[in-house]
């Protein structure tokens, strides 16, 4: 894959993605986004012989000239950097669109004026609003039953477009949904986990019924690696799933079991989404990439579980997060 350029490389995945390619003895260079602070984002937790193999670059994935200077003397893209919380997309959907979108014509404009040899756009699962059918596959229509999920399809369109049009080396990275160290609180994982180690004894969740395919952010790192590596994968559009489903009930108590089992669950209406934006039921296929790559699932959920609550328990990684405030 030759120097590999990593947008939102301070985000929860994407550091992850940059840590793990550092591992292989890739050459990688960080996109992070500019801030007046100097933070990397995830990114400063790693040890300072890690960090010194890093080529950092701030920007604003926004800014097309940036982009492009970032893409410079790059082989391959994988690009993570977005706007993500479906709950603050109801508020300021413009963000989304400037980020999501032109972030994502940025990238693509930039890799085919550079001739660039790989280029994985990141999508989401959220794509396919609730389920029609079981698994999903790649074929599933596409539904925006929010904001967010409305400029991941479009991300996604233009990326088809490019293909298509310019023959631009893209592929379509669908990720379920990922979970792990590092996690935002806005996600229902950390959520919980947070709560519980600052032993709250009622734990607040929002909608109780609705079913996820989660992934170990181990097994998603793999499945961009993976992607990366094969060029069957060229054009097309792979889902990174377990191909299983359990409900956020289910899982809240599987980890209220593991934590503190005098706990009890509360639902907040506050976390609630608008009945038809909810998307009900992910339920992922994970056929095409097990057909077209060497990728395997190696965590199943107990086990990724673990990890992550042995992280969060670590009270440096703890005292990050505001267990008390709803994240959105």
């Amino acid at each position: 894959m030759g120097k590999i350029l990593v947008t939102g490389a301070d985000g929860f995945i994407g550091s992850h993605l940059t840590e793990r390619l550092l591992k292989e003895g890739y050459n990688v260079k960080a996109f992070v986004y500019y801030n007046s602070f100097n933070s990397w984002g995830w990114l400063d937790t790693l040890e300072k012989n890690v960090l010194n193999e890093i080529e950092v670059f701030t920007g604003d994935i926004r800014d097309p000239n940036g982009v492009r200077t970032a893409i410079q003397g790059c082989d391959s893209v994988f690009h993570l950097a977005a706007l993500i919380g479906i709950p603050f997309s109801y508020h300021s959907p413009d963000s989304y669109v400037d980020t999501n979108i032109k972030g994502t014509l940025n990238i693509l404009q930039a890799a085919l004026q550079l001739d660039v040899k790989r280029v994985l756009i990141t999508s989401t699962s959220e794509v396919y609003g609730t389920a029609q059918f079981i698994p999903i596959t790649e074929e599933h229509p596409q539904q925006g039953q929010s904001p967010y999920s409305a400029t991941k399809i479009g991300a996604d369109s233009l990326t088809e477009a490019f293909y298509r049009s310019f023959e631009l080396p893209v592929t379509i990275v669908r990720p379920f949904n990922t979970y792990g160290p590092r996690q935002s609180a806005r996600a229902i994982i950390p959520t919980i986990i947070t709560q519980l180690l600052s032993d709250y004894k009622e734990i607040k969740i929002g909608n109780h019924i609705p079913t996820r395919d989660f992934v170990f952010v181990n097994d998603t790192v793999n499945g961009f690696i993976e992607i990366a590596k094969s060029e069957k994968t060229i054009g097309e559009k792979i889902n990174i799933a377990t191909q299983s489903e359990i409900s956020i009930d289910s899982l809240a108590q599987v980890i209220i079991d593991i934590i503190n089992p005098k706990a009890k669950i509360i639902h907040d209406p506050e976390r609630f989404r608008p009945e038809k934006s909810e998307v009900q039921r992910l339920f992922g296929s994970n056929k095409k990439l097990r057909e077209l790559t060497n990728w395997k699932q190696n965590y199943s959920l107990e086990k990724g579980l673990k990890e992550t609550i042995q992280w969060f328990s670590n009270k440096e990684n703890l005292k990050q997060y505001k267990a008390g405030i709803y994240n959105v």
